[in-house]
């Protein structure tokens, strides 16, 4: 069988002194395009960066620079422009009629990437809304052969019929955003059912976030043994995977991996996610996980921050988790706070700092004990259920028998009933192994 030939493509970027800074190109933001072609599976064979007082309306980078665009691309062989800043529908119609060879931004690579990352049916539903989302203002472009003109100086047989398809797929596209929109909602019912069950079971969530790429479900599979690919390529994994932990004998959490951020994300692509990312905004604790070895780990941090912020997650309770510490030199500098561990996942090194720092936000001097209460206190047994996290019940000849982690105020509240408190037996990771 033969191997697919990989498109040859030139990157290209604008830092333009009209832009907000963030969504000026950089050479490091033109490096990252580079690691994204290279995940969709495509070669960079050139790079361009054109600084410039504002973007040019038709070209965006200017006629001179899209004529030295074209030389490189047809010195290089190229087939496809890659712009590393979104362009507008007509502005992506005349740079490709321009260069001649296709010409797509980094949003549309973005969304090629979730596309052929996506594995379960909910991560299917959330790209291909957001492509469509993309795709729609972008019609125009695929019809530009039959959009309308004037009578007289419309091309004899495309008066009407180009239009009223233009209509049509206009309207297509518009029917299957609200039926995805809608299997999205029921997905947040979904969602928000299982949440009320963790709530009742007491079993606190704790979200793993970070830039694409900064080890979070190396982290997970270090944590919890999921057993997820973990490759060193950009989203490697883009549907969320949640795992029990047992973080020590009186807390046990449920940690979820999530997407990965990437600066310039398309906002198309946030808002379909919002049914999975939106799980933040309810987590008892979020670990931010950081490549400390990347240079740009800093701008890195604020994007992530960025996003949580628009999620409304920023007042959640959180550590910083400096990642891939095995391979940062020995004399980088790094911050130093309440809240933060250096960690390599990959080696172990930190993990248990880690642990250490969850429990410390979480356990809330929590105790485990079994209580005997007798059969006519069944309010005691109702109170236990309901501030407690039961882990078993026997029915006892004169007694029930419950075995509960409970806050020191509930345990105030049933502590004439405790029969054994704070001891380590059985272990409760055999008791999750038999029950589930």
């Amino acid at each position: 069988m033969e191997t697919p030939q990989k498109e040859r493509a030139i990157l290209v970027g604008l830092s333009a002194d009209s832009m907000e800074p963030k969504e000026r190109s950089t050479e490091e933001s033109l490096d990252e395009l580079g690691e994204l072609l290279e995940t969709a599976g495509g070669i960079c064979c050139a790079k361009v960066l054109q600084n410039r007082h504002e973007p040019e309306p038709r070209t965006f980078i200017g006629d001179g620079k899209v004529q030295e665009v074209k030389e490189l691309a047809q010195a290089n062989d190229c087939d496809l422009a890659v712009f590393d800043n979104e362009l507008s529908p007509s502005q992506m119609r005349a740079l490709s009629d321009d260069l001649g060879i296709r010409v797509i931004d980094r949003s549309s690579l973005i969304l090629d990437i979730f596309a052929s990352r996506a594995r379960t049916s909910e991560g299917r539903l959330q790209v291909e809304l957001a492509q469509y989302k993309y795709l729609l203002p972008r019609l125009t472009g695929m019809w530009t052969h039959l959009v309308r003109q004037s009578a007289s100086a419309s091309p004899i047989g495309t008066r009407g019929p180009g239009e009223t398809q233009l209509e049509t797929d206009r309207r297509h596209i518009r029917r299957k955003i609200q039926r995805l929109e809608q299997e999205l909602e029921q997905v947040r019912k979904v969602r928000g059912t299982q949440r009320r069950r963790r709530e009742k079971n007491g079993l606190p969530v704790v979200a793993l976030v970070g830039y694409t790429n900064a080890g979070k479900s190396t982290l997970l599979n270090r944590l919890t043994d999921a057993g997820i690919p973990a490759e060193n390529r950009l989203f490697d994994t883009l549907d969320t995977t949640t795992r029990r932990l047992q973080v020590s004998d009186t807390l046990e959490v449920l940690v979820s991996d999530t997407v990965g951020f990437i600066r310039k994300l398309p906002h198309h692509l946030v808002e379909a996610f919002k049914a999975t990312l939106e799980e933040l905004t309810y987590a008892d604790l979020i670990v931010h996980v950081i490549d400390a070895s990347n240079p740009e780990w800093a701008t890195q941090v604020e994007v992530v921050d960025e996003l949580i912020l628009e999620l409304g997650a920023e007042k959640t309770p959180r550590i910083e988790a400096f990642n891939k510490f095995d391979i940062v030199p020995m004399d980088t500098v790094m911050p130093k706070g309440e809240h933060i561990v250096r960690i390599s996942a990959k080696t172990g090194e930190g993990i248990e700092a880690l642990l250490a720092k969850i429990r410390e936000l979480l356990d809330q001097g929590k105790r485990r004990a079994v209580v005997h209460i007798p059969y006519e206190k069944g309010a005691v047994v109702e109170l236990l259920h309901t501030e407690a996290s039961v882990v078993s019940t026997a029915y006892k000849e004169n007694c029930v028998e419950i075995e509960a982690v409970m806050t020191p105020e509930t345990f105030g509240k049933v502590k004439a009933y405790v029969f054994l408190t704070d001891y380590t037996e059985p272990d409760p990771e055999d008791y999750w192994n038999e029950n589930g």
